[in-house]
């Protein structure tokens, strides 16, 4: 018998990350508490201020293999950086790199929401 195979489309959909908004993201932190808020700004901008609960995953560390901190290919996973340049570009290579459930939420500029600062 012959494996039955998921249709093209969902699987193209599966291998592109998602924009969107910063309310968006919101809501979707509030629905599910395994999401991952990835941060992909330098260190130092990391620690001057930054999403409460984020993890901080540079854009420049982003290469060929799966980032140690992001263990699971299918969790929900919102990147941001500060306007949405990196996070694109970040976005992007998670997908390349095999994970399913990539959103862009875009810059930490548009977080309406509270941020903290300090290490």
């Amino acid at each position: 018998s012959t494996p039955i195979k998921s249709s093209a489309a969902s699987d193209v959909y599966k291998r592109q990350y998602h924009k969107i908004t910063a309310e968006e993201a919101k809501e979707r932190l509030d629905a599910n508490s395994d999401a991952v808020i990835v941060d992909v700004r330098t260190p130092g901008e990391h620690a001057a201020e930054r999403i409460e609960g984020s993890i901080n995953v540079p854009n420049e560390s982003i290469g060929d293999e799966q980032p140690v901190l992001l263990p699971d290919l299918d969790a929900e996973i919102l990147v941001h950086c500060r306007t949405g340049v990196r996070s694109r570009q970040a976005a992007e290579k998670l997908v390349a790199l095999g994970y399913t459930n990539v959103y862009d939420f875009g810059g930490i500029v548009d977080w309406p929401y509270g941020t903290v600062t300090g290490e």
